[in-house]
């Protein structure tokens, strides 16, 4: 095979090849195990130099349908426990092979008024699902890291402002550092976008009262009044990876108001506890800050990639990204151009699964799903307490348990090293998947209940395993 064009009579074969395969995929999902199996020597099938005449598109499919499948890991499946990963719901994944079948690029209302059109409705009604103002500006981005860089780019630009600069036009010269503050809970998405920003991951100042990173308030406010008024930028953070827990947001919005600062909410997570009946209160007051964001691959399962970002003020974010060009067209506020309030040009259509998934679940969809996750987590919560072999080291807050491995008998000394080699049993072992952090100073595991597809029958697993696999470990020293 050659030339694509020679191909094209077998386009609606390949695509009924690539279903079935994903049908098959799914089908088996539920009982899978998450990592093992042939899943190294069926990635190794992946290889060897570019071919100068290419095999077709059946053939090429068909390795992908076997062997790709064989080396995935089901992290669509409802044991994937690791990274705080959603799955992709059904409305959602329909919609997303829709968004690839007719590959619009969603930059302007001009190149797919059908993108731009349900990335307005989609965004309006995420604003409405998290209790945000219909004024605020929004965009879908590629996850957690460009929506914080999009919500940081935003506050950058403000906080020039305040300085008298037009910073995206004339750049840092003569400005000062600028001052960030936040709680030891920071995620490294927040501060790889700080670094590309240009304001530096050594501006960043972190006010930890203890190992967890919880906020030392008395410092936090004490360093706000030295700036004496100077604008500066504060990240609080919905929902710590680690033990799932919340900056006091509301008491830090306050204060940062009072000291002129910008307020922006990493939510990554987060900020879904807002849909929910019991654990609303966590991320009280996130109206209040200047910029929010969150994952849509994480609580709102779609495919990834998928953030979203939301800025009070939807100048700012033109200011920071607006796109120009001699044959470019230019936005409107019935018709605007996304291009022009986020860092992409080229944008996948990643409105079509947000709005479908949005559409066929609905705010009360969401909120049942988000407190199905929270029970079942705090129910394994509960199972570890009552353990004694099992430590559990932070209350459950939301969808995350922290805790580690503790049989009789062994010493604290050795605590870290069993647990390290537990946490690496479990994933060769691949019936649940989770691995280890460090939290507090000891090893511990995180796994995150995220994914629509989980159930109780799944989320068992998690001690029951972990206990099987530590058994086996601890008598082995």
């Amino acid at each position: 095979m050659s030339d694509p064009l020679g191909d094209r009579d077998r386009l609606p074969f390949v695509l009924a090849q690539a279903a079935e395969a994903a049908t098959r995929y799914l089908a088996a999902i539920d009982g899978e195990r998450v990592h093992g199996g042939r899943v190294e020597e069926a990635a190794a099938a992946f290889s060897g130099s570019l071919p100068e005449t290419g095999d077709g598109s059946a053939e090429a499919i068909a390795l992908l349908a076997e062997e790709g499948i064989a080396a995935a890991t089901r992290s669509a499946g409802p044991r994937f426990f690791h990274f705080v990963t959603g799955g992709a719901t059904p409305a959602a994944l329909a919609a997303d092979w829709l968004a690839s079948a007719l590959d619009q690029n969603s930059f302007s209302w001009v190149s797919s008024p059908l993108g731009s059109r349900l990335e307005l409705v989609a965004t309006g009604w995420l604003k409405e699902l998290f209790g945000l103002p219909p004024s605020w500006g929004a965009v879908l981005t590629t996850g957690a890291t460009m929506a914080n860089f999009t919500g940081l780019g935003a506050a950058r630009r403000w906080w020039a402002g305040e300085h008298g600069v037009d910073l995206d036009e004339q750049g840092f010269g003569g400005l000062p550092p600028v001052p960030v503050l936040t709680s030891g809970y920071l995620h490294g998405s927040a501060v790889k976008a700080l670094a590309m920003l240009g304001i530096g991951r050594a501006r960043i100042r972190r006010f930890a009262a203890d190992a967890t990173g919880r906020l030392d308030r008395d410092a936090f406010k004490a360093a706000l009044d030295q700036l004496g008024g100077a604008p500066a930028i504060v990240i609080a953070n919905a929902g710590e990876v680690n033990a799932g827990d919340f900056d006091p947001i509301e008491e830090m919005i306050e204060l940062a108001h009072a000291a002129n600062a910008w307020v922006h909410v990493d939510g990554a997570f987060g900020l879904f506890v807002r849909v929910s009946t019991g654990a609303a209160e966590l991320a009280r007051g996130v109206e209040g800050a200047a910029s929010v964001i969150a994952d849509g691959h994480k609580w709102l399962n779609v495919p990834y990639d998928c953030g979203f970002a939301f800025v009070r003020d939807p100048e700012l974010m033109h200011g920071a990204f607006k796109f120009a060009g001699p044959y470019l067209p230019i936005g409107s506020d019935d018709r605007p151009s996304f291009a022009d309030f986020g860092p992409e040009a080229s944008r996948r259509a990643r409105a079509l699964a947000v709005w479908a998934t949005l559409r066929a679940y609905g705010r009360a969809g969401y909120r049942e799903m988000v407190d199905r996750h929270l029970g079942l987590a705090r129910e394994v919560g509960a199972e570890v307490v009552a353990s004694d072999d099992f430590e559990l080291l932070a209350p459950v807050r939301i969808n995350v348990i922290c805790f580690r491995y503790r049989p009789l008998g062994v010493p604290e000394s050795a605590l870290d090293d069993l647990n390290r080699r537990l946490g690496a049993a479990i994933l060769e072992d691949g019936r649940v998947y989770f691995g280890t952090t460090v939290y507090g100073g000891k090893v511990a595991f995180r796994p995150a209940i995220s994914n629509w597809r989980t159930t109780a029958v799944d989320a068992d697993l998690i001690v029951a395993i972990a206990r099987e696999l530590g058994e086996s470990l601890a008598a082995s020293r």
